[in-house]
């Protein structure tokens, strides 16, 4: 997958599960402490939400096992721990292999350490907080992680009702189903910068369009656009004789298991850049 664009399949699977609490970590703070004392739980240091003492079988206790089987790649494991199980369960092994490029890169995201500060218990449902480095600047900040139990185990909300129930309908399709749909966005978004680049080349040449291999020289379009497998799609620009015109088209590698759509964008300098896409069975599409 693209590196600069954001994967919708690993979000999916790994951001929810990282919703950053609505309360200031002060909040969290104090909330964490009070339930503490009303079920005994031991923190080290209340005062600096230290780690705190993780009972075997308990929400803690599950989100602490979750993230150990995601770092050393056992994703049937983790993923049994979350309500995204359903998705995961009739996976045979050549098939959870074959998503294995998407939750390795996933597994390289969680840090070595994570630091389990509060655990609040109501019931069915609890709430761990935790710490974790910040998608942007790394910095480790105070998170919210959901459960509910079932069963009499818990088990993490990686996503909401309406979501599970797509998830519980579509069974093991539904990481594949996903993974199609974010090559798709990923695609649109590859658009985007290769109608962005061609426009500023063409203020900057008199109007004249430029080839991949040049639009990469000018920092204008990365790398990765040359890969041919950028998100499950293979991309090519081409040129008319006078560089006054440009098309630029995509194809899935694999129809039906890396895309299901074709892309097609055709570009005059006269008139805005139309993208088309359409299900053409893996077949490019025509002008």
């Amino acid at each position: 997958m693209s590196k600069k664009v954001s994967s919708l399949f690993l979000l999916t699977v790994i951001s929810s599960v990282l919703a950053v609490s609505g309360c200031a970590v002060e909040a969290a703070k104090s909330q964490a402490e009070k339930q503490n004392q009303k079920t005994g739980i031991v923190t080290e240091n209340s005062q600096s939400l230290s780690k705190i003492k993780i009972e075997p079988n308990s929400p803690a206790d599950t989100v602490r096992i979750f993230y150990k089987n995601l770092r050393e790649k056992k994703f049937r494991e983790a993923i049994f721990l979350t309500n995204l199980r359903p998705a995961i369960e009739g996976l045979t092994e050549t098939e959870l292999k074959d998503l294995e490029v998407d939750f390795s890169s996933l597994a390289q995201q969680v840090p070595a350490e994570i630091e389990i500060n509060g655990e609040i218990i109501s019931g069915e449902k609890a709430a761990v907080t935790a710490k974790f480095p910040d998608g942007e600047t790394n910095q480790l900040q105070l998170q919210q992680i959901k459960l509910r139990r079932e069963n009499n185990v818990w088990i993490i909300m990686t996503v909401n009702e309406q979501s599970e129930a797509v998830i519980k309908k579509e069974g093991k399709n539904y990481f594949f189903n996903l993974r199609i749909e974010t090559h798709h966005a990923e695609a649109r978004d590859m658009f985007e910068r290769i109608m962005k680049a061609q426009m500023v080349f063409a203020m900057q040449n008199g109007g004249s369009f430029a080839d991949v291999e040049t639009l990469i020289a000018k920092n204008f379009l990365s790398q990765d656009v040359t890969s041919g497998t950028v998100g499950g799609y293979n991309y090519k620009i081409t040129l008319s004789a006078d560089k006054k015109q440009y098309s630029a088209a995509a194809e899935p590698n694999v129809y039906g298991k890396t895309g299901k759509l074709s892309f097609r964008l055709d570009a005059d300098g006269k008139q805005n850049p139309k993208l088309r896409e359409e299900d053409n069975k893996g077949q490019p599409l025509k002008n």
